[in-house]
């Protein structure tokens, strides 16, 4: 009898087990339809992936910072550029007429 037992176990847990690896399989292909679905329906949505938007985002981050640099140097050149005014005017007033 005990013999028995023991075969109707092992039998019962080769059932279990052979059902936990149907479930996985299950789940698996679960997981994959719905995966494609979601593609499909991002898809016709026209959606942008990710790759693509972290790219924008890079090259906004870029022009960002070129347009702070450009500003700057803007910045620099008109202080320059009104330096050389002020001193022009300063030695053209300066100076003594001469005829």
């Amino acid at each position: 009898m005990t013999q028995t037992t023991s075969r109707l176990f092992d039998e019962l847990a080769k059932l279990m087990t052979d059902a936990a690896g149907a479930a996985q399989g299950v789940r698996g292909e679960f997981e994959s339809m719905m995966r494609s679905q979601a593609e499909r329906i991002l898809g016709e949505l026209d959606v942008v992936q990710r790759e693509e938007f972290e790219a924008v985002k890079l090259m906004a981050q870029k022009a960002r910072e070129e347009n702070e640099r450009l500003e700057q140097r803007i910045a620099s050149l008109e202080t320059q550029i009104g330096s050389l005014a002020t001193e022009r005017k300063t030695s053209t007033t300066s100076r003594p007429i001469r005829r």
